[in-house]
């Protein structure tokens, strides 16, 4: 084999390794946050909290290198910037907007009533969001697929207020502001308000509230370890917002076996490694002879690619890992449990009752990850770190807040009161239990219950 790029992971066979050395493999680079990192997030949140505006306008020059006089984007500049978008890109996005709205649409709730016995009747409703937090990342890329991903299941379930807030571009005819493709998509999907901020001090902005921006009820959008870390903070607030779930850094697994074209399986790995820096991306397979197969594509492509550093980095925390068999490759990836998982495989839909630990999965040979970023139709915003055993991916019901309703009629109650009497009762709650008792006993209830029955 030719002499490869440093940074491409040697295989390793899983069985060969000592369960320390496999624990290694699948740690994520930044997944244990330290101590540091959750001070400084906290630093931030506190500034943003005692300093509003002046904060986040501070901490944006400190950190995305921008002087800005306002967060705000006023929506008559959005306008302005959004019709100077590339025919091509305007039309790319229109596409991507019709498939994940009807795919988003198919997911609408629906209310539920039920009578649980005679004269008891339950319900359960849904109601949007009122007031939504849309983070964009920004700083190396343009990040318009994530504003549709974001804006349009807050748009379908019609959140009053879809306040949306990114990194300000550094450089460009567009500097101190957001790229055209950003500002299309926010216009295509009715974004209320448009806001100036990237990292921790903008998850601060939109939980806290500022003079400019509005403190929102829920914050959706993935970022790095300090977005991340600083959703989890703001979310422990008294007072503070919902989040949507832990979106760190990108993450993919591809099982593979012969039958997988080496070209893409290295392609799709650079796709997700090309990120950040922190991205992680870890390839499965019983064939040591593909793993070499890819370990040359890694090399020739990656040597290709304009974001050439990121992905060194990120794939110094990658791996190549041969396995066994396929049942072993299923096991390591529900126990890693991907943010993104591609199954590469001659018979892939066997498979897929096994794979479930996974925030999205992309069957067959020709369903590339870059697919479910951009315009399949499924939301990019998944869960990472592992929480795809615990966590879903986003969908239109995160932007909905569920209640229930239920309504008790006089015979009801009679038929109903003696079962929560005899369990207040049990748990020597009198308060609870007096509650029934007192209306069973009331010269009212036997007058409403007589009405009902017909009795004089």
């Amino acid at each position: 084999m030719p002499q490869l790029n440093t940074a491409i992971p040697q295989p390793v066979v899983w069985q060969q390794a000592t369960t320390e050395q496999q624990q290694q493999l699948l740690d994520r680079p930044v997944q244990a946050v330290s101590a540091k990192l959750q001070q400084q997030v906290r630093d931030i949140i506190g500034q943003v909290a005692q300093q509003g505006d002046n904060a986040l306008l501070a901490l944006t020059k400190r950190f995305d290198g921008v002087d800005l006089t306002s967060p705000e984007l006023p929506l008559e500049r959005v306008a302005a910037i959004a019709a100077q978008t590339p025919a091509n890109v305007k039309a790319a996005i229109d596409q991507a907007y019709n498939n994940i709205r009807m795919f988003h649409l198919a997911q609408q709730p629906q209310d539920i009533t039920v009578e649980t016995m005679p004269g008891v009747l339950c319900q359960q409703k849904f109601a949007p969001m009122a007031r939504v937090g849309l983070y964009i990342p920004g700083g190396s890329a343009s990040l318009p697929s994530t504003v549709l991903m974001l804006g349009i299941p807050a748009q379908i379930a019609n959140c009053a207020e879809r306040v949306l807030i990114s990194p300000p571009a550094k450089a460009g005819v567009h500097s101190g502001e957001l790229t055209p493709a950003i500002c299309y998509a926010a216009m295509k999907c009715g974004v209320t308000g448009v806001y100036l901020g990237g990292g921790a001090q903008a998850i601060a902005a939109l939980a806290l509230g500022t003079e400019s921006i509005p403190a929102v009820d829920k914050i959706f959008g993935p970022g790095n370890s300090y977005v991340t870390e600083a959703k989890q903070q703001v979310s422990q607030r008294a007072g503070g917002p919902a989040i949507d779930l832990p979106a760190g850094p990108s993450e993919l697994l591809i099982i593979a076996d012969d039958s997988a074209e080496p070209a893409f399986v290295a392609a799709d790995l650079l796709s997700q490694a090309e990120h950040g820096p922190d991205s992680q991306v870890i390839l499965l397979s019983p064939s040591a002879t593909l793993v070499d197969a890819v370990r040359v594509e890694l090399a020739t492509q990656l040597a290709a690619l304009p974001r050439v550093e990121i992905a060194t980095q990120a794939l110094a925390a990658s791996a190549l890992i041969i396995t066994a068999d396929l049942t072993e490759a299923v096991a390591i990836s529900e126990t890693y449990a991907p943010e993104h998982l591609s199954v590469q495989l001659s018979d892939a839909n066997t498979w897929l009752p096994k794979l479930t630990r996974a925030g999205s999965i992309f069957v067959g040979h020709y369903t590339p990850e870059s697919g479910g970023d951009y315009a399949t139709g499924t939301n990019h915003v998944l869960p990472t770190y592992g929480f795809a055993r615990n966590y879903s991916s986003l969908g239109l019901l995160d932007f909905y807040r569920r209640y229930t309703v239920q309504e008790v009629t006089p015979r009801g109650l009679a038929n109903l009161g003696t079962s929560i009497i005899d369990l207040a009762a049990e748990e020597s709650l009198d308060a609870h239990l007096r509650a029934v008792s007192l209306r069973l006993d009331s010269q009212r209830f036997l007058q409403d219950i007589a009405l009902v029955e017909g009795k004089p």
